[in-house]
């Protein structure tokens, strides 16, 4: 890669949050008899579709990642078996995002996703031991505690707690799992961002197909291939998560993920006016207050992390 373009790196994070804020209207345009599990699947075939010329440009220009290289037997089996369990993970949450826009609704469910700062915390607590300072500490309190008020639909009380939000508070806790897991093998093989999404994806479309099998029967599933409003529906989709995702890598090669992640930040917004516009949602004023402080909350964080990696840049 040659030298960073910031401006570059700028302009693919706005990108993103275009992307990101447009994802759960395009899940939840789709007609209602378009059954959430089916509409996951498909999505999910249309995105490996779309990841395929990526790999095959990788191999062609003399970059094959993991499909030639050599590894010892205990890496290699490992690496499949991560591959397996991150694309298992990744299908679930599929399901859980395309689910949980539909029952919790577009914008409350986009703000539940936005959570997925606390529990990258979480992991890098417990697992590689990074203590946070109380700056931290106040911003991710502040974050749970916005999390919780949007939860309750403003109401404070712990029995309007929806389900559905609490599903979709499940999405980002799979994603940072799943991402805690498979930065082992980007770390230790050659693999490409390429290749791990084409390989997540395909074992979360083989997964989501067995369980939609299981829960829907063949008929309902096979009927989804000759509907070409389904296909439609699932082929924007799968497209725009697909090139969200390649957007954000290219984004991160360009700038430092802090940057990156506070352009993104305010997604949840865009979802926000989206949602008013073509779903023809109310917006309420508890969903503005608590994304308000959400946003509030991030930035924080950011600002917070980015200070913290200063202090010890300059001790080291």
């Amino acid at each position: 890669m040659g030298k960073p373009n910031i401006r570059l790196g700028i302009l693919y994070s706005f990108m993103s949050l275009a992307l990101l804020g447009l994802m759960p209207v395009i899940s939840n345009s789709r007609p209602g008899e378009l059954n959430a599990l089916n509409f996951a699947l498909y999505l999910s075939v249309w995105q490996l579709i779309c990841s395929l010329p990526l790999v095959l440009a990788e191999l062609r220009f003399g970059n094959p990642g993991i499909l030639t290289a050599e590894l010892p037997e205990n890496t290699g089996i490992r690496t499949v078996a991560i591959i397996m369990v991150t694309g298992l993970i990744f299908g679930i949450s599929t399901y859980g995002y395309v689910l949980s826009i539909e029952r919790a609704g577009t914008v409350s469910a986009a703000i539940a996703i936005q959570s997925y700062p606390v529990f990258a915390i979480l992991w890098e607590t417990i697992f590689l031991d990074r203590r946070k300072n109380s700056t931290e500490l106040l911003f991710t309190g502040l974050l749970i505690v916005s999390l919780y008020y949007v939860g309750t639909s403003g109401t404070w009380e712990v029995e309007g707690i929806s389900l559905w939000f609490l599903v979709a508070l499940g999405v980002p806790f799979l994603w940072s799992v799943a991402h805690v897991i498979i930065k082992e093998i980007l770390d230790k093989t050659p693999i490409t961002p390429g290749q791990v999404t084409f390989f997540r994806v395909l074992v979360s479309s083989v997964a989501l197909f067995a369980i939609a099998l299981l829960v829907n029967g063949s008929n309902s599933v096979f009927a989804g291939v000759a509907d070409m409003k389904f296909q439609m529906f699932a082929l924007v989709m799968g497209f725009v998560y697909y090139v969200e995702l390649v957007v954000w890598f290219y984004a991160v090669r360009h700038v430092d993920v802090s940057v990156a992640s506070s352009i993104t930040t305010p997604w949840p917004v865009v979802t926000m006016v989206l949602a008013g516009i073509f779903l023809q949602e109310t917006i309420v004023g508890y969903q503005v207050v608590a994304m308000a402080f959400v946003a509030i909350s991030i930035y924080g964080l950011l600002y917070a992390g980015k200070k913290k990696r200063a202090a010890l840049d300059s001790q080291g």
